[in-house]
């Protein structure tokens, strides 16, 4: 396994479920480093894992308008 994204609403703003998640995975080396769950929340992306996990944790922000909005111009081109 190369990594864990943590993203749209909880992933991405529940520092305490993506720590709930982690340990639960621990078997697979992902160590969590509790200051960066902290600091990625609310939009922040970042890694979340420490330099000596086997495998990384990442919050990724989702942006589903920017998706929406892209997907629309192309159907619409396509009229």
């Amino acid at each position: 396994l190369d990594a864990v994204i943590f993203t749209g609403g909880i992933g991405e703003n529940s520092d305490i479920i993506r720590d709930k998640v982690l340990k639960q995975l621990a078997f697979l080396g992902i160590n969590l480093d509790p200051q960066a769950n902290l600091d990625a929340r609310f939009g922040q992306a970042g890694l979340i894992s420490t330099a000596d996990s086997r495998s990384k944790a990442v919050v990724m922000p989702t942006n589903e308008e920017w998706v929406i909005a892209l997907d629309a111009a192309n159907i619409t081109k396509e009229l």
